[in-house]
Formats: structure tokens, C-alpha cells, sequence
């Protein structure tokens, strides 16, 4: 397996779980600064641009970080990444979903890139705001769903690496408090083996 990934993005989380599983993979860096995700030698891979992007060992292409978490949750069931019973199942997506699609894509978003949703730089600070109230609300949700869990479900799986991925935006890019659940979450999180060897060969350590 080879992973596209850029350090610190969104993709980290999936990293996390190729460690957790513990089978052989590459890991390619994209510089998105660079714009190498709009150049040939990534587009022809993935055209739609963006990381994580996992090429799996049949030359197939997989794109969309739970797309990507769910097919490695269920290809190495010896790695328990996978929560047994279709209602558990479901309540991962839903944590995934909820992280990548809201916190990242509408909050994070707004607080990292003002300027694609508002091209007037006045407007910035409002957009920015924007984007707060729908991470520390989502946050609150995640906060309630973790009462007396250690993990999402109970037991890890796929889905708490999406909610670690944008608690480390939060509290470790920028520098934000998180709720005492989800602070929790995030500090057992970063014990684990898997992750500290992601944030370290991503130099973030």
C-alpha cells in the first residue's frame, strides 16, 4: 500500500491507522504548498487533488478519508479497528463523518482559508469566527458522546482517529482548549504507539 499524505493535513489520521494495523506501506509526501496535488505526477494518481489518498497493493485507487478508514478497518480485522455489529458500525461513520465533514470542512476551513468564503479581507474575522462556533460545537458533541468512554464507541476503532485529527488542529496547531471528554480523548490518543510514530516521522514530535 502507498499512502499520499501531507504532514499534519487530515491524512495524519489515516497514517495513524496504517500504523495501528502494522502491515508494509509507503508514505509519499505531497507539498501542498507547492501545489503538488495540482501537478501530473499526483493527479494522474488521484485527480480530484487532495490527501489522504491510499493506492492499495491491485493498483486500485481509494480517495475520502472514511472511505479510506472503513476499507482499512475492514481489510485487517486482526488490527480490531472495526466496531462489531451494524449499530456500532454506524455510530463510527457517524463520528468520522461528523469530524471530516463539519469540524474540518466547515469549521476548520473557515478559520484556516477566510478567503474561499470571503474574497473581501474585511470579512475575514467574521468568517474565521464562523468557523469557531462550528468546531467548539462540535467539539460539545463529541464531548457528550465520549461521557464514560474512553474511546467513541467504547473501544477504539477507525473513528477515533478522525476525531484526534482535528483535536490536534485544535489544541496543538492552534493552541485552542478542548473540552475535559474529548481533552481526555486526545491525550490517550497521543499515548499510543501508532501516533507518536506518525507525529514523529511527519516531524511533528
Amino acid at each position: 500500500m502507498k499512502l499520499y499524505y501531507a504532514p499534519g493535513a487530515c491524512s495524519i489520521g489515516i497514517h495513524v491507522l496504517l500504523e495501528e494495523i502494522g502491515k508494509p506501506y509507503e508514505a509519499v509526501a505531497v507539498n501542498l504548498r507547492e501545489g503538488a496535488q495540482f501537478k501530473p505526477d499526483f493527479t494522474s494518481v488521484n485527480p480530484k487533488s487532495k490527501v489522504p489518498t491510499l493506492a492499495r497493493e491491485d493498483g486500485s485507487v481509494l480517495t475520502e478519508y472514511p472511505a479510506i478508514a472503513l476499507w482499512l478497518a475492514s481489510s485487517f480485522p486482526e488490527a480490531k479497528l472495526l466496531p462489531e455489529g451494524a449499530d456500532k458500525l454506524a455510530r463510527a461513520l457517524e463520528a468520522t463523518d461528523y469530524a471530516v465533514a463539519t469540524l474540518h470542512m466547515q469549521g476548520f476551513s473557515r478559520i484556516f482559508r477566510p478567503a474561499n468564503y470571503a474574497p473581501t479581507e474585511a470579512d475575514h474575522d467574521a468568517v474565521k469566527a464562523r468557523g469557531e462556533e462550528i468546531f467548539q460545537k462540535g467539539l460539545s458533541w463529541f464531548d457528550k458522546a465520549l461521557e464514560g468512554k474512553d474511546y467513541i464507541n467504547g473501544e477504539y476503532s477507525f473513528a477515533d482517529s478522525a476525531l484526534w485529527y482535528v483535536s490536534f488542529w485544535w489544541a496543538g496547531r492552534l493552541g485552542k482548549t478542548l473540552p475535559p471528554n474529548v481533552a481526555a480523548h486526545y491525550a490517550r490518543m497521543n499515548a499510543r504507539p501508532a501516533v507518536q510514530r506518525v507525529l514523529k516521522a511527519e516531524g511533528l514530535a
